[in-house]
């Protein structure tokens, strides 16, 4: 039975494959075997599977040529070469493909065959607010134990986080990415993580870190191939200011984040307000994966460092986020400096403060709950 309803739909025509990417635990091989039960699923991470395939490909086609059902290849990214024998699957025969996997950058690298557009792209995100369904939620422990299913649900968060980065960020994302000084790249991680949600400072972080700026480019060009982080980009619509240019960059979990920065945000605390931003964005994220695809999303900034955390697409909505249980006027100087400049559809401000209320210049102030509610059901953009 499943404690989390995930809200991943993979409606597939007859014939039709498609790529599942996302990180490492977020739950792409559980949501498998809960719908699509009967399916083979062929599993790179066995190491009998994975040496079979490796060394030939052509197995696929040799074992499952006459099968007209759906195969599932899992963690693809193992074995690029199999991709070519999918495609000739996908061109001569009547089978479709799940291809899942934790990164798409070693294919890229490899050059590997990416099925020029037979396959549809799918993501799944760590869980978002309507996946935790009955399960007890308490947004405090949460920005500590992260959003991945396995650690929310841990009775030790800390010691998951502790293997998940040591195992599998530290490790196989350095070696996957063929980072030369893993101790550089594990410093890089912390330093990252300290400032996520800031504009990135490449200088800064490599004398930090002890490596070129160009190299520390490289290493968030790692993060984001491996769906580890992204950047948000600085919104440039608004005339006649002088705004920021640079991005930000995200983890793609905030308790991976705070784990790596090595603290645990108490409310009322500038971390708590950082991780409720962050928070918040995973939503915003997971609602562009799972919704709108297309939705974009910035953030707004001037050279005098007056901003506002999110704006969504060209509807033109801007949502501020604050971590206080009371808001008033002083907490929407970004909105009102935008509407000065720009018409909005709608400002909002998302908050601990539970009833909602319009402050001057029609700037809504929303409880965080509600603001997510909205937000899922489509009544936000």
């Amino acid at each position: 039975m499943e404690i989390f309803t995930r809200l991943l739909a993979i409606n597939l025509p007859k014939g039709k494959s498609a790529f599942l990417w996302g990180p490492r635990k977020v739950g792409k091989s559980h949501w498998i075997k809960n719908h699509m039960p009967d399916v083979i699923v062929i599993d790179f991470l066995k190491t009998e599977v994975f040496a079979d395939f490796v060394s030939r490909p052509s197995l696929i086609r040799e074992r499952y040529s006459e099968v007209t059902s759906m195969i599932v290849i899992d963690e693809v990214q193992l074995v690029p070469d199999i991709l070519n024998e999918v495609h000739w699957m996908i061109e001569n025969c009547e089978t479709s493909f799940l291809l899942t996997g934790s990164s798409p950058r070693k294919l890229r690298r490899s050059h590997a065959n990416l099925l020029g557009g037979r396959a549809w792209r799918y993501t799944m995100a760590p869980l978002c607010y309507p996946e935790y369904g009955a399960f007890d939620f308490d947004i405090c422990k949460a920005l500590i134990s992260g959003l991945l299913p396995s650690h929310i649900q841990s009775p030790d968060p800390i010691q998951d986080l502790r293997a998940y980065i040591a195992d599998y960020l530290k490790e196989e994302i350095a070696v996957e990415a063929a980072v030369q000084n893993i101790p550089a790249f594990a410093d890089f991680l912390r330093v990252a993580a300290l400032g996520c949600g800031e504009l990135i400072n490449y200088t800064n972080i490599a004398r930090d870190t002890g490596v070129s700026a160009k190299v520390v480019r490289g290493y968030y060009q790692i993060l984001e191939d491996t769906l580890l982080g992204y950047r948000l980009q600085p919104w440039k619509k608004t005339p006649d200011r002088r705004l920021i240019e640079t991005e930000k960059f995200y983890l793609f979990d905030v308790g991976v984040t705070n784990y790596l920065a090595r603290r645990k945000p108490a409310f009322s605390t500038p971390e708590f307000g950082m991780s409720f931003e962050h928070f918040i964005l995973m939503e915003l994220k997971a609602y562009q994966a799972y919704k709108d695809p297309e939705l974009q999303l910035h953030f707004w900034r001037t050279s005098t460092g007056i901003e506002v955390d999110f704006i969504l697409g060209d509807m033109d909505i801007a949502i501020e986020i604050k971590s206080s249980k009371r808001i008033n006027n002083s907490h929407a100087k970004g909105l009102r400096a935008l509407a000065e400049s720009h018409a909005l559809k709608r400002a909002l401000i998302v908050s601990f403060e539970e009833e909602p209320k319009k402050l001057s210049g029609n700037i809504e102030c929303v409880f965080w709950k509600d603001f997510l509610a909205q937000l899922w059901a489509g009544e936000i953009v």
